[in-house]
């Protein structure tokens, strides 16, 4: 017979790359192996071994943003990271050999603290699929993607566990080491610095009283000035009458625009769709290739501040740029093209499984739409109709279009906790559309 050995549990543990947590409710028997001095060396029982939770670590492949640095904001490159979570810590390698004993410690990209953190799905902060935003205490943002559903949500759920372990709002962060070691002389130094940091705080605060004694006055003539100031102030209209702010196109409600240009489709929406038409339906991955977003930001500049455009000079020569403002228009939309109160109603519909009556049920919905989103939806459906005529030019499929346009154009108003399947919906229904455009806008 084999006599299993009393440590041999604890060995295996130690052997894993998994992180050890004792359970903070239950208290570790101690137990002293100095006979002289009983405040300085602590071990813990092995009785804890039966109240521990063992979490794995997770890695792999992501593609990673960071959009913020301490609050201050940076400009989004997207790069390929290979991923360690850990107990309480995200690192970021360039690539799995930096994990290996030999590469120095200063390799290691970049490395963010879960303990306090936020995490939460976006769709407003990338056009790609499946991104989610990571804030930490520090003011740190990251967005991680993967064109992977199911990788994307398993990476989300594990950091979600992790931060939810972590927990929230303790006056300590937990610690994940099983071994608590302490000493005298540390315990009074960490009392030291109370200390001092009181005295300091008694000192600042008497300081506060004399000075706000004698400056009650001063704090008063500037609340005074600051009301006549507030109260002599233009009203937006007065601005906007001398022309000194002006009414934007990009990020305007639907319905505000069209109101405002006595239209159903917005002037922008025609102008870049007859642009498109004129110079680019042969082009090769037509609204799937990304123009040069400085050059897509300065259009959408010219557009907001009216000037005089001229979609045939020469800056805007990039026909991706003129289409990569199209679909930023679509998708700065305050409600989508499709409004969220017809969301669920078109995923009931692309689910019917009889070709015809799921026909006539998005016609139907269709013809419910206000004027301006059905008539807009019409001219830009009849638009993405002509390209996948050219199809074999610039192959771009009415799946390829469903791919690039579903998440644009629809999109729920609650934060989609189920955006994968979702995903599969918006993409059919916009694919359903082109195949049947005659038959639906009839």
């Amino acid at each position: 017979m084999r006599i299993k050995n009393a440590n041999s549990q604890l060995d295996r543990l130690s052997q894993t790359k998994s992180m050890v947590l004792i359970d903070p409710g239950e208290a570790n028997k101690q137990i002293s192996r100095h006979r002289r001095n009983h405040s300085q060396h602590y071990v813990t029982d092995n009785t804890i071994l039966k109240d521990i939770l063992v979490t794995q670590n997770k890695e792999g492949i992501l593609n990673k943003a960071k959009i913020t640095d301490k609050g201050k904001k940076l400009r989004k490159n997207w790069s390929t990271s290979y991923v360690v979570l850990s107990d309480r810590k995200l690192d970021f390698y360039k690539d799995a050999k930096e994990l290996t004993p030999n590469v120095k410690s200063g390799s290691k990209s970049d490395s963010i603290d879960l303990y306090g953190a936020e995490i939460e799905w976006t769709t407003e902060k990338s056009s790609r699929k499946n991104v989610f935003q990571i804030t930490t205490v520090s003011g740190n943002e990251i967005l991680l993607q993967s064109d992977t559903d199911i990788t994307i949500q398993e990476w989300f759920q594990a950091i979600r566990n992790t931060i939810d372990s972590l927990g929230k709002g303790q006056l300590f962060p937990p610690l994940s080491i099983n071994v608590w070691k302490s000493s005298s002389a540390e315990m009074l130094h960490h009392g030291a610095e109370l200390k001092g940091k009181k005295n300091e705080q008694r000192k600042s605060l008497v300081f506060k009283l004399n000075y706000s004694a004698s400056d009650t006055s001063d704090r008063n003539r500037v609340k005074t000035r600051l009301k006549k100031f507030i109260s002599r102030r233009p009203s937006l209209k007065t601005l906007q009458e001398k022309g000194l702010i002006k009414d934007q196109v990009f990020g305007c409600s639907l319905e505000t625009l069209c109101r405002r240009e006595n239209t159903t489709v917005p002037h922008f929406v025609t102008t870049f769709v007859e642009a498109v038409e004129k110079r680019g339906l042969d082009a090769g991955g037509l609204y799937r290739v990304s123009g040069n977003l400085s050059t897509i930001q300065k259009l959408r500049f010219v557009v907001n501040q009216e000037e005089k455009l001229n979609l045939d000079d020469s800056q805007w020569e990039d026909i991706h740029v003129v289409t990569g403002a199209l679909k930023m228009f679509f998708r700065e939309l305050p409600e989508p093209l499709f409004p969220h109160s017809f969301f669920e109603q078109f995923v009931e519909a692309i689910k019917i499984q009889d070709s015809k009556l799921q026909v006539k049920a998005m016609r139907d919905l269709v013809k419910q739409l206000p004027p301006y989103n059905h008539d807009t939806m019409k001219v830009l459906f009849k638009h993405l109709r002509k390209i996948v005529v050219n199809a074999s030019t610039n192959l771009m499929s009415t799946q390829s279009l469903g791919i690039v346009f579903g998440p644009t154009l629809l999109r729920p108003d609650n934060d989609p906790r189920n955006m994968a399947v979702y995903m599969v919906y918006q993409n059919q229904i916009v694919d359903l559309m082109l195949m049947e455009f005659d038959a639906i806008f009839c």
